[in-house]
């Protein structure tokens, strides 16, 4: 019996192994089509939705997938809709597996799970968790063309929501006439920030406070806090009455990225790095301490962290171009100008055949920075103006209308 076990460990480490040592790319693709294979396929045609809503995600972790599975929770509860939440998505390594208990039966499921990941994550659920169940993916992409591995994952749902147009656009052609726009409600329940103040986390009083805030997990390229730093120096030197703070989430997890950006600060004096995990209303009371949010990223599907930054009256400076469109203008921040680029991934999970993205301008990014620091009142003037464009554009009316397409009665 132990020579048995002792072989079959041997193998498995050997198999592993050499799982490990296949590319990247062949692995994902590898597994997305061995899940989709084993996967269970939800009823057709489409059961009646009734008694609520179940939604699934990374309720667990810090990531903006499950950012928006907790965010729906609390939107419905505003709504007083019923609902449970319940872990869903697929398990890393060193996690201990969690199965909670679904919603009763006919309730439908959302499923913060996005395309590729999906069949595995429903592998996770218990046999016959689909059945007589009305299924919606709620996907979140970056890019305005989809990766080959996401087709696979509309089969495993009657419809497909995401948070912004620009994602829509994107993944009309995943499911043609099955995609609906959801907008995170952003505004429903706006963050609460703690009472810590600029002397907690040693921000200067009077000085003008710039933040860029990103996870490393969500693609350095991606975020590009490198042109942030540029467009913050070019700006303002080394001016001690203008300060940036960079607020990097996962750190621990990039470390060559993390370097990068230590490099591009070497030896300035007003940017600071904040790398700490800090409980969600300190990182919201940190948003509250800056004057304005600076997101040079180049693709957003929807961009939470300027959402809630103007849900606390901060003003966004932000790349005119994907998701945060759709709540960011001239009216309520500083849209940047850009360049459209071909999208090129280092870690090769945001690319798609043909995709570009915008390469933000510099130039202009500094110049918006600059009007801003010289003219305060016009800078709680877009604050303010921010903090009314949220309430009005990302409550919960969006999500009510969807939830009554799919047979609900909705109040809200």
């Amino acid at each position: 019996m132990a020579s048995r076990q002792t072989l079959r460990q041997l193998v498995h480490r050997q198999a592993h192994r050499l799982w490990r040592g296949l590319p990247p790319a062949l692995r994902r693709a590898a597994f997305t089509r061995g899940a989709a294979w084993l996967a269970p396929r939800p009823d057709q045609p489409p059961p009646a939705a009734r008694g609520g809503v179940g939604v699934g995600g990374e309720l667990r972790r810090a990531s903006g997938l499950g950012e928006g599975a907790r965010l729906m929770l609390a939107a419905l509860g505003e709504l007083g809709v019923p609902s449970w939440g319940f872990e869903a998505g697929v398990r890393v390594p060193g996690e201990d597996p969690v199965r909670d208990a679904l919603p009763p039966d006919g309730v439908p499921l959302i499923l913060h799970v996005n395309a590729p990941m999906l069949p595995a994550a429903l592998l996770r659920l218990p046999r016959g968790a689909l059945r007589g169940r009305r299924v919606v993916g709620y996907f979140a992409w970056e890019l305005p063309a989809i990766a080959p591995n996401w087709r696979a994952g509309a089969a495993y749902v009657h419809e497909i929501w995401v948070p912004s147009r620009f994602t829509a656009a994107a993944l009309e052609a995943l499911a043609p006439g099955r995609v609906r726009v959801v907008p995170h409600a952003v505004g429903a329940r706006p963050p609460v920030p703690s009472r810590l103040s600029r002397a907690d986390f040693a921000l200067p009083a009077g000085a003008f406070v710039v933040m860029t805030s990103f996870s490393l997990a969500s693609s350095f390229e991606r975020k590009n806090p490198l042109a942030a730093v540029a467009a913050f120096r070019a700006a303002f030197g080394n001016r001690t009455d203008r300060f940036m703070v960079l607020k990097v989430g996962h750190a621990e997890h990039w470390p060559a990225d993390l370097a990068r950006l230590r490099s591009a600060i070497a030896g300035v004096n007003n940017i600071w790095l904040e790398t700490r995990v800090l409980p969600t209303a300190d990182n919201h009371a940190l948003t509250a301490c800056a004057d304005c949010v600076l997101s040079l990223h180049r693709s957003e599907g929807f961009g939470l962290v300027p959402a809630e930054a103007m849900s606390l009256g901060r003003v966004v400076v932000a790349t005119d171009w994907s998701g945060t469109t759709d709540f960011i203008d001239a009216s309520c921040g500083v849209p940047v100008r850009y360049a459209l680029v071909p999208a090129r991934d280092p870690r090769g999970v945001f690319e798609a055949p043909g995709a570009v993205w915008a390469e933000a301008d510099v130039a202009d990014a500094a110049q918006a920075l600059r009007a801003l620091a010289d003219a305060p009142e016009r800078c709680a003037a877009l604050g303010a103006a921010a903090r009314r464009v949220v309430k009005a554009k990302l409550g919960t009316a969006p999500l009510a209308q969807a939830l009554a397409g799919l047979g609900l009665d909705v109040a809200g």
